[in-house]
């Protein structure tokens, strides 16, 4: 008698669990569309720049790779590849900024990284680590585009 009580309680938790498991906003086109993976995340490359071993005080080479630097960038946001960045305050690491790079490989955004004047020119070095993220990140792009006053 004692079996199918704990048999039923055992089915009714496990159907409980399985409720509060599943998204009831969840859209399974977004989701491919973004190539998430059933928790809504996917792999990317995260990218930490620090000033590199090249310390020239050279202002027209330094001017020049770092517009190259930030045309590169817009280059990589125009091919929805670089879908996060920005600049890191002062440290005691020299780290310069991050990317979040959207390939699922090092070696891909090692390629990618190597497009780069600054980093060409080791005004500044890269290090790069596999990140896994929510795979909704491309899609704020499009709202940081209407939210800026002053271009950055």
């Amino acid at each position: 008698m004692r079996l199918p009580f704990i048999l039923f309680a055992f089915l009714l938790l496990s159907a409980g669990v399985q409720a509060q498991n599943t998204n009831p906003n969840y859209d399974p086109a977004l989701a491919t569309e973004l190539e998430a993976d059933d928790y809504g995340m996917k792999g990317y490359v995260l990218v930490l720049l620090k000033t590199g071993s090249n310390l020239t005080e050279d202002q027209t080479l330094i001017d020049s790779c770092f517009a190259g630097h930030f045309a590169n960038m817009e280059r990589l946001v125009q091919e929805d590849i670089l879908i996060v960045a920005g600049p890191l305050g002062k440290n005691e690491k020299s780290y310069r900024g991050i990317f979040i790079l959207n390939v699922s490989s090092i070696e891909e955004a090692a390629k990618l990284v190597q497009t780069d004047p600054a980093v060409n020119a080791r005004l500044l070095d890269a290090e790069l680590y596999e990140w896994y993220g929510s795979a909704a990140l491309p899609a704020y792009l499009e709202a940081a585009d209407k939210i800026w006053k002053i271009e950055p």
